[in-house]
């Protein structure tokens, strides 16, 4: 019976270790994605390039694992970088992500290209690196 309550109790000291880890993982990954916005809006390739990397190799995490947890006065990042006009990130992004999820509904249920078409950026030039992608 002693056996067991020790085990019990080591189990529940793994799992609060483990979840403590995980929420510090998050802030981490939150901490390092912090600039990301103004970074787009800015329009600097390098360094959001940069950032995309840093977060790859620390976490393990590529652009389209965190794409939808990211926004930015409440647009996503592709749209912010439509507003901005900055070609250079928006077409990283873009190249980034994966055609599947370009053409997939964004939080306001309109995927990238209906949302473009509605707000009048369909004659830039961001618009057509997106066309070609899709």
């Amino acid at each position: 019976m002693k056996t067991m309550l020790k085990i019990a109790q080591a189990t529940l000291l793994t799992v609060a270790a483990s979840a403590s880890f995980v929420g510090t993982a998050q802030a981490d990954v939150n901490d390092a994605l912090q600039n990301i916005c103004t970074i787009v809006q800015a329009n600097d390739k390098g360094e959001l390039r940069k950032k995309m990397r840093t977060v790859e190799n620390d976490f393990k995490l590529k652009l389209q694992d965190y794409y939808n947890g990211i926004t930015c006065s409440g647009e996503s990042l592709i749209r912010t970088a439509f507003k901005a006009n900055a070609l250079e990130t928006g077409e990283l992004l873009v190249k980034k992500m994966p055609k599947s999820q370009l053409n997939s509904p964004e939080a306001d249920g309109l995927t990238i290209r209906a949302w473009v078409s509605e707000n009048g950026f369909m004659d830039t030039p961001l618009a057509n690196i997106l066309n070609e992608r899709i």
